[in-house]
């Protein structure tokens, strides 16, 4: 008859339960993984699937005793070390996103907001469009792949030892949240520096030519210009893409 005791248990469990907590938390904050449309089963499936093919990547895991203080510790580890992981990708859409918000401002398509199911919140029509252009450059750019590299990267920065608070400062997240306003500044500078040369151009005419009704023709000429910058700008969009993403994980041990 076929016996084993709890040591023998936790030694077959430990090489696969610290990973799979730690991809289960990532997925539940990160973008795209936490999508309402993908099914909570599937999302466990698939941490376990991530848990399963990286073991030859992974450290050796420390065997904790379920019944002991020392595993809630490393539990509140890796699900805390997992949602910082997402949580610093999301500020990435989030600097993409406030850049949508800024230049909707200038162009005055503010007003044009909708609700959003995904958010529960209104947003405005260019915010939208910025954060599903970032989405499509993120999995064009295999930025998906890139944050499961960061998760399994982050157990040797932050291996498991139950000690959540020096993980946290170490991760120094307020760092990448005090870049997030100037990189959203950074990307939308060309279209904001654009359209205030089309208002002060506006201005002169008015000044020249008071007859002119100078909101029923700036209103129009203000959204044109500002469409034909998003046009040629918007190429340029991956780059800073791929900067914000790779200074994000490099807090988790991706250099």
């Amino acid at each position: 008859m076929l016996t084993f005791n709890e040591a023998q248990l936790m030694a077959w469990v430990s090489p696969l339960l610290w990973p799979f907590l730690r991809v289960l938390a990532m997925f539940t904050a990160a973008p795209i993984f936490s999508m309402r449309a993908i099914p909570l089963r599937l999302k466990i499936a698939l941490a376990f699937l991530v848990a399963v093919c990286a073991q030859a990547a992974l450290p050796d895991q420390p065997v904790v005793a379920i019944d002991s203080s020392a595993a809630w510790g490393a539990i509140v580890q890796q699900v805390g070390v997992g949602l910082s992981i997402g949580f610093a990708v999301r500020l990435v859409f989030v600097a993409i996103e406030l850049a949508g918000e800024v230049i909707g401002l200038q162009m005055g398509l503010n007003y044009a907001s909708f609700f959003d199911p995904s958010s529960n919140s209104q947003r405005g029509a260019l915010t939208s469009f910025y954060s599903n252009i970032a989405l499509w450059l993120f999995v064009v750019v295999n930025g998906h792949l890139m944050v499961l590299m960061a998760v399994l990267k982050s157990f040797q920065a932050f291996p498991v030892d139950g000690n959540f608070m020096q993980a946290v400062a170490r991760m120094r997240l307020q760092d990448l949240g005090a870049g997030l306003f100037s990189s959203a500044l950074w990307i939308s500078l060309p279209l904001v520096a654009l359209l205030l040369f089309v208002n002060l151009t506006m201005g002169i005419i008015s000044r020249v030519a008071p007859q002119t009704n100078i909101y029923a023709v700036g209103f129009p000429v203000t959204i044109t210009v500002g469409l034909l910058g998003i046009t040629a700008t918007l190429p340029m969009l991956e780059q800073p893409l791929l900067t914000l993403l790779q200074q994000s994980i490099d807090l988790f041990g991706g250099r």
